[in-house]
C-alpha cells in the first residue's frame, strides 16, 4: 500500500512537538538532519495521520508534529508493517522499521500537554538504511530493495593523487546487481578508521552488503583484513577462497591477495583487490553468489537449488 507524506517535522529538541518544514534531509545511519532525535536505532519516526484524526475526533486539539513524528503519512498506516520492512520514501531514502511503539519512563512535555501521547502505541520508528530529500507530498512505499556500500582503502586515492576506478566499479556491479548503492566512501590505509566506517555501516545503517576495495595485499599498510577480521560475528571463508581462485585464473598474483569476508550482524563484508582489473576479473564469482547470499541472509531464498 503506497502512503503520501502530509507533513515532514523537525525539532531541536527531544521530547517536544516538532514544527513542520517543506523538505528535510534523511542521512545514512543519523536520522533526519537537524532534528533532536538524529542517531541509534529510532532514527526516523513515522505516524499516521489517520492516528491524528482519531484524537481530533475525541476532541484532542492536536496536528501534524504534535507527537513528535519526522513524517506524518496519510493513506499507509506505518504500524501496519514488521519490524525489519523496508520503506521507500521520496525518490531515493530507503527506511528500514525498527521498532513499532515505545515504552516511555515518564511522560514527556506532549503527554503533559495533551494528557495522552499516541506515539507509544502508534508510533512507527526506522533507521535510514540510505539518504535523500523528502518533502511533502513524497510517496512512502514498502519495498523489498537490497542496500550495499563501498568502501575504498587507499592512502593515494584519499590524498588526490590517483583517481579511483575500483570503487565505481563496485558501485556499478551492485547496480547492476539491482542493489541500491547507499554509501561509496574513500579512506586511507589506516586500520581504525577502516574498523570504525566498517561498524557504522553496519551496525548504524544496516546495509546487506558491504564491498571493500585496496589494502589486502602485503604492503606493510595493507590492513584491511585487520580491521575487517575485528569486526566479524562469523567468517565465510569460502567465498574469499572463491574469489582468489577466479583472480588465479587471470595471474599468479591473485595468491598474495589476503582479503577475507564474513558476517557482522546481518551485513557481510567483502574484501576485494584494489585495481579495477582484479575487480572485473573476479565479478563473475560475485554475480553468482551475492544475489543468492543476500537473499538468505533476508530469509527469502531458504532453498539450495543450483
Amino acid at each position: 500500500m503506497q502512503g503520501r507524506i502530509v507533513s515532514v517535522n523537525i525539532a531541536a529538541e527531544k521530547g517536544e512537538k516538532k514544527s513542520p518544514v517543506p523538505v528535510a534531509l534523511l542521512v545514512a545511519g543519523q536520522g533526519v538532519e537537524g532534528d533532536a532525535h538524529a542517531g541509534g536505532e529510532r532514527q526516523v519516526s513515522l505516524l499516521a495521520e489517520e492516528a491524528i484524526k482519531r484524537c481530533i475526533a475525541r476532541g484532542v486539539d492536536v496536528g501534524a508534529g504534535d507527537f513528535g513524528e519526522n513524517l506524518t503519512v496519510a493513506g499507509f498506516e506505518p504500524t501496519s508493517a514488521a519490524i525489519g520492512q523496508r520503506l521507500l520514501a521520496g525518490p531515493t531514502a530507503i527506511l528500514q522499521v525498527s521498532q513499532i511503539g515505545k515504552i516511555c519512563p515518564q511522560p514527556c512535555s506532549i503527554g503533559r500537554r495533551l494528557g495522552d501521547c499516541i506515539m507509544p502505541r502508534e508510533g512507527v520508528f526506522a533507521r535510514v538504511l540510505r539518504g535523500g530529500r523528502v518533502a511533502t507530498g513524497d510517496a512512502v512505499t514498502p519495498t523489498t530493495i537490497k542496500v550495499g556500500a563501498v568502501l575504498t582503502a587507499s592512502d593515494r586515492c584519499a590524498r588526490g593523487e590517483r583517481q579511483d576506478e575500483s570503487g565505481p566499479a563496485l558501485v556499478r556491479l551492485l547496480e547492476e546487481l539491482e542493489v541500491a548503492a547507499a554509501d561509496y566512501t574513500i579512506l586511507p590505509d589506516e586500520e581504525d578508521q577502516i574498523r570504525s566506517y566498517l561498524a557504522f555501516l553496519a551496525d548504524r545503517c544496516g546495509v546487506d552488503v558491504v564491498l571493500t576495495t585496496g589494502g589486502t595485499g602485503l604492503a606493510p599498510r595493507d590492513r584491511t583484513p585487520e580491521a575487517t577480521l575485528s569486526l566479524l560475528d562469523t567468517q565465510a571463508p569460502g567465498i574469499a577462497e572463491a574469489l582468489r581462485a577466479e583472480g588465479m585464473r587471470h595471474t599468479p598474483y591473485a595468491c598474495l591477495s589476503r582479503g577475507v569476508s564474513g558476517l557482522r550482524g546481518r551485513t557481510v563484508i567483502i574484501n576485494l583487490p584494489g585495481s579495477k582489473a582484479a575487480i572485473e576479473e573476479v565479478s563473475p564469482v560475485l554475480r553468482v553468489v551475492l544475489p543468492h547470499l543476500l537473499e538468505t541472509l533476508r530469509g527469502e531464498g531458504l532453498g539450495h537449488g543450483h
